[in-house]
């Protein structure tokens, strides 16, 4: 088996995710079928993420790996003289549609797994706080909020949240599943007039983290919480009403990062492992 590791980007807006579902249109399932066609396996390939995305997040910097029989990887430049991954990348363009982008395809390391080798994820959310400011070429990844926030008073908040943590009160709760995270980083800024754009970068996130840290400091941007709020919130464990999980369409997966490649099966190893405090 050949392991390929796949670098891509994909607007959201009309997915119902990434994760595959009967009867729905998922970033997994396009990915899926192409793969297939493409490789003319007998059985649909499996492609892994290195981030689930939710229905509606976007992502310019997805990772995810494949894993094919050396016949069918040595079978894809056919009569061309590209490489398997060239080829492969050429046709996955050509074939997927235009809300879907692979960028690269490369042999991935020994080692490797697109979902447990990594050691972050950063996200991107971006607010608009003044309709009036709101660029059209970019409704589709900007929620548009109809009180003016502080983005000061909102750094300050989220600053209080990073390090290693239970972040159980921020994550909808997956029996088995730990909610132990590691935020590496979560500040605003503003980036033009009525212009928000938060960085949210952990090693892992679980199912709604990233909306729901959002959501846990506008009511301090609007002066309704004071700033320990969504500290007093994390320290509690549990979901707060006060909390509102933000809309999908302004979240951006923009990067994920892996170690050198004699570190990713130590670290793959280390991220399966159950965690706790």
């Amino acid at each position: 088996m050949i392991r390929l590791r796949l670098d891509l980007g994909y607007d959201g807006t009309d997915f119902s995710g990434w994760a595959s579902q009967p009867g729905l249109r998922t970033v997994q399932g396009e990915l899926t079928a192409a793969l297939t066609t493409i490789t003319r396996s007998p059985e649909p390939v499996v492609i892994t993420c290195a981030g689930r995305t939710d229905a509606g997040v976007h992502a310019r910097g997805q990772v995810a790996h494949v894993d094919l029989p050396d016949e069918l990887y040595a079978a894809l430049p056919g009569r061309s003289d590209r490489t398997p991954e060239a080829a492969l990348a050429k046709r996955l363009r050509s074939l997927l549609p235009s809300d879907v982008t692979v960028r690269s395809v490369t042999i991935a390391p020994e080692g490797f797994d697109a979902r447990f080798s990594a050691l972050s994820r950063r996200y991107r959310y971006v607010i608009c706080d003044n309709p009036a400011y709101l660029d059209p070429l970019r409704v589709r990844e900007t929620v548009v909020h109809p009180r003016a926030l502080g983005e000061v008073l909102m750094g300050e908040a989220s600053g209080r949240l990073t390090g290693l943590h239970d972040f159980a009160a921020f994550c909808r709760r997956r029996e088995g599943a730990s909610t132990v995270r590691s935020l590496l980083q979560y500040d605003w800024t503003r980036v033009g007039p009525g212009i928000l754009e938060a960085t949210v970068v952990a090693d892992a996130f679980c199912h709604s983290m990233v909306r729901s840290l959002v959501g846990a400091v506008v009511p301090v941007g609007e002066g309704r919480e004071p700033v320990d709020f969504p500290a007093e919130v994390l320290t509690a464990r549990v979901r707060d009403p006060r909390v509102k999980v933000m809309p999908p369409h302004g979240l951006v997966l923009e990067e994920v990062t892996y170690p050198p490649d004699s570190e990713l099966a130590a670290r793959a190893a280390e991220a399966r492992a159950y965690r706790s405090l």
